[in-house]
């Protein structure tokens, strides 16, 4: 029998890998901007580029974040079904946040969405953004994926009729283009195909959690059409619009076909952490 996850464990846990996301690029995206920067044909393109990892180094060396929009506070919690807890595990991320909030620090950014009052320590109302899934076994494994505005306003849901599959590329191009230089490019798109409403949005964020070189035929040919729309680093042109497109599918009712687009920023920023043992 496994042993108790302890509530302290938990709150230190959420501080440490929010620090991590915040100050330190997933070496995956590192390598993608890295390969993007040796293979780019435009100099102030490249130059671009080259900014941005040299930011990625300086937030890295001095542990500060690496953008001065941290994002709101988005979580994913593998729940394990046999995971021994005696506390309010939403609680216990709350509390993480706030202490990461004050302590990395954090942009306070969570604001109440008509009053537009700011709760001071990135909490509120359904935040942080908790989504669940339970899994087998007795651990729990939390990741974290601070999202920024800029990228996340540019992001899409279209509810298509079910004899329009041929036009979901074509709103996702759509989606890229309208986006231009706004959300920082070179970009990460997640798209969500398929499910509810809402589903197909988280589809399309989770998505964003994969690892970078992991596409298929389609998601590879949906990257190239996306940079050959030549917006480039930072909307300045060249031929980096996107590191990487990834793709995430559910059933759906036969008469719906919803399609999102979530857009990512290059900062695609997240960590996790194991809690537990499933031994």
């Amino acid at each position: 029998m496994s042993n108790p996850i302890e509530r302290d464990t938990v709150v230190s846990a959420i501080v440490d890998i929010l620090r991590e996301a915040e100050t330190v690029l997933p070496q995956d995206v590192v390598d993608s901007l890295q390969k993007a920067a040796s293979e780019e044909t435009s100099p102030v393109a490249k130059e671009q580029l080259e900014a941005i990892l040299k930011n990625i180094e300086i937030a890295s060396t001095r542990g500060v974040p690496m953008c001065q929009d941290t994002g709101i506070l988005i979580f994913f919690v593998e729940l394990g079904r046999k995971a021994l807890l005696d506390f309010s595990l939403e609680d216990a991320i709350l509390e993480g946040a706030k202490k990461a909030t004050e302590s990395i620090p954090l942009r306070p950014n969570a604001v109440d969405p008509i009053t537009r009052g700011n709760s001071g320590d990135n909490s509120g109302m359904g935040i942080p953004d908790i989504k669940y899934e339970l899994v087998e076994g007795s651990s729990i494994r939390i990741t974290v994926a601070p999202k920024g505005a800029g990228s996340e306003n540019m992001s899409s849901l279209k509810m298509l009729n079910p004899t329009e599959t041929g036009d979901i590329k074509r709103f996702i191009l759509e989606t890229v283009l309208n986006a231009g230089g706004k959300p920082c490019p070179p970009i990460v798109v997640g798209v969500g195909i398929g499910g509810s409403f809402d589903k197909a949005a988280r589809l399309a964020k989770s998505a964003l959690l994969e690892n970078m070189d992991n596409m298929d035929k389609f998601e590879s040919e949906l990257l190239d059409d996306i940079n050959s729309l030549g917006i480039g680093p930072m909307g300045l042109g060249g031929d980096t619009t996107a590191l990487a497109v990834h793709v995430k599918k559910a059933f759906c009712h036969t008469a719906s076909l919803p399609v999102a687009v979530n857009i990512q920023c290059w900062a695609n920023r997240h960590a996790s952490v194991t809690l537990g043992s499933d031994e």
